[in-house]
């Protein structure tokens, strides 16, 4: 449980960096996203997911 609060913890630092230092930028990104169609946002999401699965794989192997 202490590994998934440091990567939750980890998701927000970033997250908010990426905000405080580009938020034009961030706020675009946003806004595409909401333009993107539902089918297009769930293949990234699962490639995502993959892509995040795989790192852990590598690292904690």
């Amino acid at each position: 449980m202490s590994d998934f609060l440091a990567a939750l913890g980890l998701v927000f630092m970033i997250e908010g960096l990426v905000f405080a230092a580009f938020p034009g930028p961030a706020k675009r990104a946003v806004a595409s996203v909401l333009e993107t169609p539902e089918p297009t946002l769930r293949m990234i999401g699962i490639g995502s997911a993959v892509i995040g699965l795989l790192a852990v794989w590598l690292v904690r192997g």
